[in-house]
């Protein structure tokens, strides 16, 4: 157990989330957390399989006494999103995550922290392992994949699963109950470049544009956080003639980018123009965000001139796209006052050999509204001489408030803390509505503990909320009939 969680309560979570931190877990390596929880299963003589696609399904026969009780299911994912701090040399692929505890919250050295959604994970683990818990017939579903596509979420078969009530452990606002969420769909933009000698008067620059929170871009879309692959462009668009060698920004579909660099040839007679601009536009943005994204920084450094770049027309034809393609919020919900309906993340940006690419990230409660901003941002690029297409589209989950679940669960809530939840739906994808969607009959509720910036290195955890969110899930399971 690693030092900053020993003593914390409950232990065996606790000592469940240490031990799950110490195994690299990035989408599409989840082997590691599957042979633990097969390992776990055998060690308390529960029963457990592992479906075509990889997901793990772990069951638990009732308490005594409880045993005519419905089945339950309780859900979560294995995989995390894996994301550090610029000029960290910390190896996603072996190095244990390094848990901090400051004070309530706990953090990660220099890393995501996997919190999400590995909370859920040492949750469940630790009602598995607890054989005073009251609960009916239990089964735990770990998936795969959920941050890089809800993969194993759109492969559950529904013969391996039993319940028909779910509790889905991916949300991170306690007092909550999340009875509905969004659905999505990716843009997959490619535009064809030409590679031109570069003129010998000219200069090479590096356009960095770092120092932003980023974050989810579900859950905190509406924080109206800069987009750093939008401020590059921003600066870009606007100057004079250049050429681009490099470029890159962004990591994760699901990650507001919080970093991106162009490097870029200028004509030598247009650097003063051009460092002006950039002073420009970092005094702009300061004003402009000095509430969400203080640490906003623009900087330009020159570089060793190259051989080749894009051809100018080329290089400016797509940063002007970029600069006018829409992100951020399009559409507040009218049925449920301050969710976000529709939104867009433009999430990832590349310069490869034949081609720039982006990749966008489009969510709606309505998927027709979903749809039409895809189609928008695909528009932009078409007119600039891109090929779009779209892909990895997931159905909303539409909400219920007069389901079964949903009033265990606020009886359970108000029994357990004295208060009233929160019944609402959320504007980031949940894995709720695809396992609706392919289980006949599933009723779903997410919940979860506090957890903030969540897809980005200040992701954080509140202690006691989960010693709390403990205590609460036992008790629903204890009250389902």
């Amino acid at each position: 157990m690693q030092k900053a969680v020993q003593g914390l309560k409950p232990e065996n979570l606790w000592r469940y989330f240490s031990d799950l931190s110490d195994i690299p877990r990035e989408s599409g390596n989840e082997e590691g957390v599957r042979r633990f929880l097969l390992a776990f299963a055998k060690e308390h003589n529960l029963e457990a399989l592992v479906d075509t696609i990889g997901n793990v399904i772990i069951r638990k026969q009732a308490y005594k006494g409880y045993e005519n009780r419905p089945w339950v299911a309780l859900q979560g994912h294995m995989d995390m999103v894996c994301v550090k701090e610029e000029g960290s040399n910390h190896d996603f692929t072996k190095d244990p995550i390094k848990l901090v505890r400051d004070g309530d919250f706990l953090k990660a050295d220099g890393t995501t922290l996997g919190g999400d959604n590995g909370i859920a994970i040492a949750l469940v683990m630790d009602i598995l392992s607890d054989p005073s818990c009251k609960h009916g017939p239990i089964e735990a579903i770990f998936t795969v994949s959920e941050e890089t596509g809800l993969t194993g979420a759109f492969n559950i078969e529904q013969k391996h699963v039993n319940s028909r009530l779910m509790i889905n452990l991916d949300s991170e606002d306690e007092g909550v109950l999340y009875i509905g969420c969004a659905g999505g769909i990716e843009v997959h933009s490619s535009m064809p470049v030409t590679w031109t000698k570069v003129e010998s008067a000219s200069k090479a620059f590096i356009l960095t544009a770092n120092g932003m929170l980023g974050g989810h871009s579900g859950a905190e879309i509406h924080k109206q956080r800069a987009n750093a692959i939008k401020v590059a462009a921003r600066v870009l668009h606007q100057g004079p003639d250049f050429q681009v060698c490099k470029a890159e920004g962004g990591t994760k579909r699901n990650v507001i980018p919080s970093v991106c660099t162009v490097t870029f040839v200028i004509n030598t007679k247009d650097e003063p123009l051009l460092r002006s601009l950039v002073e420009k536009v970092q005094a702009e943005l300061a004003g402009e965000y000095e509430i969400s994204d203080p640490g906003l920084a623009l900087s330009l450094v020159e570089t060793d001139l190259p051989l080749q770049a894009v051809d100018k027309q080329v290089s400016r034809r797509f940063f002007t796209a970029v600069y006018a393609a829409p992100h951020g919020v399009d559409a507040m919900s009218m049925s449920i006052p301050g969710i976000v309906e529709t939104s867009t993340n433009l999430a990832i940006m590349r310069l490869e050999e034949e081609c720039f690419k982006v990749i966008s990230s489009h969510r709606s409660s309505v998927l027709s509204a979903r749809d039409d901003i895809a189609h928008r941002f695909a528009s932009v690029f078409k007119l600039s001489g891109a090929q779009v297409g779209f892909e990895g589209a997931y159905p909303s989950w539409k909400p219920n408030p007069h389901s079964a679940l949903t009033g265990f669960c606020a009886k359970a809530y108000e029994e357990y803390t004295g208060r009233k939840p929160e019944i609402t739906a959320i504007h980031a994808g949940l894995e709720c509505g695809i396992i609706n969607s392919k289980i006949e009959g599933m009723d779903s509720v997410s919940f979860g503990p506090n957890m903030y910036d969540v897809h980005s290195v200040k992701e954080r955890l509140s202690i006691s909320s989960v010693e709390r969110i403990s205590g609460f899930t036992r008790h629903l399971l204890s009250i389902i009939e």
